[in-house]
């Protein structure tokens, strides 16, 4: 027998291309029907004098101070580099000369 949480699974998956075996079509049937269930449950608990929340504890950003700090000196990074010329990092070609 078709419900119509099946039919609806099966024109989704008809838009997705994504080919679904009867037993597939009834589980995923079953499955947001119990999602639906579950928001319209939560909609009843939720009435206009209880504010409408992203995440259950509050959240702030913490980054640290944007103070300015000396960079690091050239020719020490240049030291540690396999391969460095004339003050710059020297790196494989990857691209041919018509590049």
């Amino acid at each position: 027998m078709s419900t119509p949480w099946r039919d609806e699974v099966a024109r989704v998956a008809g838009l997705a291309r994504i080919e679904l075996k009867p037993d597939e079509l009834d589980r995923l049937a079953g499955e947001l029907e119990v999602i639906v269930q579950s928001v319209a449950r939560v909609s009843e608990v939720a009435t206009p004098d209880v504010p409408a929340t992203s995440h259950p504890l509050p959240l702030t950003n913490v980054f640290r101070a944007d103070e300015p700090e000396a960079p690091l000196d050239r020719d020490e990074v240049l030291a540690m580099a396999p391969a460095h010329g004339d003050g710059k990092f020297l790196v494989p070609q990857i691209l041919g000369e018509d590049a």
